[in-house]
């Protein structure tokens, strides 16, 4: 058989090399393949991003973070609504979703909007759907195909469950309920798994931490307990490890817990925050996790990190552009994308 050697073709005017032109794959025996579609939609750029907030008045703005490096957010773009009072984001390596919040400051007036963002460019949130339920408090979590709203409240406290196909646009689809009704708690992922804990149940709060099979739907599971049992905590994961930091009952605390996702058991001390704060923000990377914003009860603008690997606390890494609280966040490189 002929051997077929490309560093011996030249182009016509025999100046330069092939231009090779109209393939989208390659393979070879050196096993690379090339990447086809649009740079734009390939994702795994490792950013994370800030949705809106109260100020305490109000700001719609969302901020970008490179989660490897240091330094201040900068202005990625506007949300579709002024998003208050918690809300579900959730993402997968190229689009965030940011669904449900309380849009004018007073009950009543929570939204079922889904609107969504592509994380590798900057721009404006684009309308998505809707939830079932116009809901506030809800939490998010997601694997790269289905993002998952969970729980809420204020007035009417829920355990739903809902799911939306990222990747697609239209409006949610029942998955199941949690284990009990709750609003402010806080969530991560696996590629599998996705956990939800803690929260308000009105009256008091719970440490329960449940867990569902993202591809799949049902009811939520007992996993174990938080350390705390706090409300309006935030939770960020990688692969294997989930944390939870921050949240209040009735006062802030700045404890980070962590669990083991692919285990069942209670969680662990981690470290702490660089203060006691609640209504906070995070996102994450395979190797860092990051929260930003909150109050104590000063709105803040500190973005913070720690290594998910290690033990220990919080390490300095920026401020957001516009200090708020309930500014949620996601990232296209979260523990849920494996």
């Amino acid at each position: 058989m002929s051997e077929f050697r490309i560093d011996q073709i030249k182009s016509q005017d025999a100046t330069r090399g092939p231009d090779v032109a109209g393939i989208t794959t390659f393979t070879g025996t050196s096993g690379i393949v090339m990447p086809s579609g649009d740079t734009a939609y390939r994702g795994g750029r490792g950013r994370g991003l800030f949705g809106s907030g109260a100020t305490p008045g109000e700001t719609n703005v969302i901020d970008v973070i490179t989660i490897a490096t240091t330094g201040n957010s900068i202005e990625f773009g506007n949300d579709n609504l002024v998003r208050q009072e918690g809300y579900a984001a959730v993402s997968s390596s190229t689009r965030g979703l940011f669904a449900g919040g309380l849009v004018t400051p007073s009950p009543g007036n929570d939204t079922s909007n889904i609107a969504y963002v592509t994380i590798p460019s900057t721009g404006n949130a684009l309308d998505f759907g809707d939830l079932i339920t116009a809901q506030q408090r809800n939490v998010g979590l997601s694997d790269n195909t289905r993002g998952i709203s969970a729980g809420g409240g204020d007035p009417l406290v829920t355990s739903t469950i809902e799911f939306v196909t990222i990747a697609s646009t239209g409006n949610a689809s029942v998955f199941g309920d949690l284990t009990r009704a709750r609003y402010g708690s806080g969530a991560c992922a696996s590629p599998t798994r996705g956990l939800v804990a803690g929260g308000a149940t009105s009256p008091g709060n719970t440490n329960a931490i449940d867990y569902i099979t993202i591809q799949t739907t049902g009811n939520g599971i007992e996993f174990g307990d938080l350390t705390e049992d706090p409300n309006h905590l935030a939770g960020c994961s990688n692969s294997t490890r989930g944390l939870f930091g921050g949240g209040q009952n009735p006062t802030d605390i700045d404890v980070i817990s962590y669990v083991t996702i692919a285990s069942l058991g209670n969680a662990q001390d981690f470290g702490d925050l660089s203060g006691a704060k609640d209504y906070l923000g995070a996102c994450a990377s395979a190797t860092r996790g990051v929260w930003a914003g909150g109050q104590n009860p000063t709105k803040l603008d500190e973005i913070e990190y720690v290594t998910i690997s290690t033990l220990g606390d919080v390490t300095d890494f920026g401020n957001l552009t516009v200090a708020r609280r309930f500014c949620q966040g996601l990232s296209d490189v979260h523990g849920g994308l494996g």
